[in-house]
């Protein structure tokens, strides 16, 4: 039942979120669960390269840019107002101590039943490695009574999964779980509209839909997925039955 879960999704830049799981996110809305995406940084300095190549920018004109970008793409999936920005420097991030306690805190006062974020590792991305241990990190620390957040309770452990990377094979990227945006898939392809300052990789995270969907429709002999998202899962799957 996705009805009434929580799901957080942390993303080191502006676009990463849609790139490689707006389907999802879109999907999850749909279905009634509440979604909050927490976007590290902009990407000003290390994923806005075709703004720069246009000459007379600043990092304030990019940020602004950027922005207005990731909110119109959020509010196509139906974020709405549970967005926020922390506004990190990029390229290469500084995730300090005060940093981790900020998201071990957003993590308790969000309880979120699910996290989606980065892989453990992008081979030409250092931002995304380090985004990722620190969620991954984050998240086993929120579950301990001897670490101190404000006035928040303690978590159980929630699930974590991490996006599928860009250089999915060189990499070592294994899908973990799939999941069928069929459904959401055209305000998937919206949403990446949105961003003019990363053009190049529209048609490229279309096709890996499409790819993906063919996987989901394999393994799952559900003919009527068309597109799917894949996420590596960062801990097995515990149940009283294999699914």
């Amino acid at each position: 039942m996705i009805a009434g879960k929580k799901l957080l999704v942390v993303s080191a830049h502006a676009a990463d979120y849609v790139w490689r799981s707006a389907g999802t996110i879109a999907h999850y809305i749909k279905c009634g669960a509440d979604v909050q995406i927490v976007c590290l940084s902009f990407g000003i300095r290390g994923e806005s390269n075709d703004l720069w190549k246009k000459g007379g920018q600043t990092e304030e004109s990019v940020k602004a840019i950027r922005k207005a970008e990731t909110l119109k793409a959020a509010e196509i999936l139906g974020v709405k107002n549970n967005i926020e920005f922390w506004d990190l420097e990029d390229y290469c991030m500084n995730l300090t101590p005060e940093i981790y306690d900020r998201m071990v805190l957003k993590i308790r006062e969000i309880r979120p039943d699910i996290i989606i974020t980065h892989d453990k590792f992008d081979i030409l991305n250092p931002d995304h490695n380090h985004v990722s241990e620190m969620v991954y990190s984050c998240s086993i620390m929120s579950n301990s009574s001897g670490i101190s957040a404000g006035n928040t309770k303690v978590t159980k452990q929630m699930k974590l999964f991490g996006f599928e990377p860009h250089q999915t094979e060189i990499s070592n990227f294994k899908p973990g779980s799939y999941i069928d945006i069929t459904d959401s898939y055209e305000q998937k392809l919206a949403a990446m509209q949105c961003f003019q300052a990363q053009n190049h990789l529209i048609k490229y995270y279309t096709d890996r839909a499409f790819l993906r969907g063919n996987h989901a429709r394999r393994i799952s002999g559900n003919p009527d997925i068309k597109y799917a998202e894949c996420f590596a899962n960062f801990f097995p799957i515990v149940g009283n039955e294999l699914y």
